[in-house]
This record gives structure tokens, sequence and C-alpha cells, in this order.
């Protein structure tokens, strides 16, 4: 038979391929899902191993996953890490709790007063769009290199973004919600407490989510830069001492912690806010 005449073989050999693929569509790789995450983590980790095992770079600058696993543990052991870890997260939420209370407060009155939009609506959209990095030299001639230094970074940090999406969150309160509460003549602290806070609660939390995250980034940045103590300055000294295993150390650190509070919270924000529907890509 012609291969490419129209009979019962080549309809066959045509259904094959589909009838392949609609197994495949049943196929469920749900089960296999929690653990794609950890793909390009290990994929990382053994280039990372691979790399120094072959010499591709000297250990000098890249060392073993062994020698900085060993390196965790001697810091771990002596408390110094401990101590420079605590120093840092006591910091990071001095300047969030500070500068995320200052930001709702302000970018609900933004929001609400014209007075205040009038007065404070300019500087603060002055203000808002320049980096926290930069402010650091002036700050240090103003403030030194203490602990009030490192908090104003902080707070400044943390303030506007929470403030832009307090401010934005209020004014995006769709109008048919308060006529629901005028219709039900709700009383105006039932009317903020059962419908106009539950509408501003999730666009304020991811504010917060995101300037605590900024706010973490900065604060080992600052310490890196000029600091006595905290996570950045530990690795800003392993550096001058050529100790580029504890650099890693801190490194890895830095990146687990933030992922760690990041995922803190979502976690927060979910249980607060059970009637949201859940986004599939928080179990990430």
């Amino acid at each position: 038979m012609n291969p490419l005449s129209p009979g019962v073989d080549a309809k066959a050999q045509v259904k094959e391929p589909v009838i392949g693929f609609a197994v495949l569509r049943h196929i469920s790789l749900r089960p296999l899902q929690p653990l794609a995450a950890w793909i390009s983590p290990l994929a990382l980790l053994w280039l990372w191993y691979w790399a120094t095992l072959q010499q591709w770079v000297p250990e000098q600058i890249l060392p073993s996953p062994a020698l900085v696993w060993a390196s965790f543990v001697e810091l771990a052991e002596s408390g110094e890490l401990q101590d420079n870890l605590s120093i840092s997260l006591f910091r990071l939420f001095s300047g969030f709790g500070i500068g995320a209370v200052a930001g709702v407060i302000v970018g609900v009155l933004l929001a609400i007063s014209p007075q205040v939009r009038a007065y404070l609506g300019l500087t603060f959209e002055l203000l808002r769009h320049i980096p926290t990095l930069v402010m650091v030299p002036m700050l240090i001639l103003l403030l030194g290199i203490g602990e009030t230094f490192k908090i104003v970074i902080l707070v400044k940090a943390v303030f506007f973004p929470v403030a832009q999406a307090a401010t934005d969150a209020v004014r995006n309160i769709p109008r048919g919600f308060i006529e629901v509460g005028r219709v039900y003549q709700l009383k105006p602290l039932a009317l903020y407490r059962d419908i106009l806070l539950p509408a501003t609660v999730p666009p304020v939390l991811t504010g917060m989510r995101i300037a605590l995250g900024r706010a973490w980034l900065i604060l080992v940045a600052v310490e890196l830069l000029a600091a006595d103590t905290g996570i950045g300055q530990m690795m800003e000294f392993a550096r001058q001492m050529l100790r580029l295993d504890i650099v890693l150390v801190g490194v890895v650190l830095t990146g687990l912690i933030g992922f760690g509070l990041d995922k803190s919270l979502r976690l927060l924000e979910h249980r607060l806010m059970r009637w949201k529907p859940s986004n599939p890509n928080d179990n990430l």
C-alpha cells in the first residue's frame, strides 16, 4: 500500500499520537509540584560543588560548599553569628515598625484630607522618589554611624511604600461599598470595621511585605558601608580578612532570611484575609 494513501494504516498512524497526547493530558503532575521548587536550588548547589571540585574557580575566590558549611558551624558555635543576626533583626523590626505605623497614618490622611494633601502632597512625592541609599552620606554627617542613623534609614525605606499603598487603597475603595453600608444604615464605626477596613487591608499588607523586603536589603547594604556590628559588618570584616567562606555564609543567610520574612508576611496575610481567594503562586 502506498504510504501516502489514506488507508487504514495511515489512519492508525494518525490516531496513535493523538491518543498518546490524550493519555498525557490525563496524567496529573500535581503530586510532583512541591518538589519542583527545589530543582533550581539543588541544581545551583550542585553546580557550585562541581565548579569547586573541578577547580574552575580558585578556592580563594569561590570556597567549596563544605568549607562554607564548616565556617557556618564555627560561627554558630562561637556565638558570633547569633549576636550579629540578633542586632540586625532588632534594627530591622524597629525601623519597620515605626515606618509602617507612620506610613499607614500619613497615607490614610493623604487620601481622605484635602488639607493634608495640599500641605504634604508635593513634599511626599519628591521625597518618595529619592533613593534611600543616596541619603546615606548626608545622614552619616548628621547622625554619625550609630543606631539612630540605621533606624532613620530603615524608617525612610519602609514609610513611603506603605504610605503610598495606604493612599491608593483608600482612594480605590469602590463607592458602591459605602452606598451598601448606607443602605443597611451602618454606623460610622461599623462602616469602617465591616466594609472599609477589609477593602483596604489587602493592598496595605502587600505594601508592608514589599517594604519589609526592601528594608532588609537596605539594612545589609548600610551595614556593609557603615556599621560596627550586624550581618553586613560581619561580611565586610570577613572580606577584609579574605575570608570569602564567611562572606558566602552571610550571603546565603541574607537570602534565606529575606525569603523567610516574605513567606511569614504572606502567611499572616492569608490568615487575616481568609475570605480572599488564595493565590497559587503563594505556595512557591
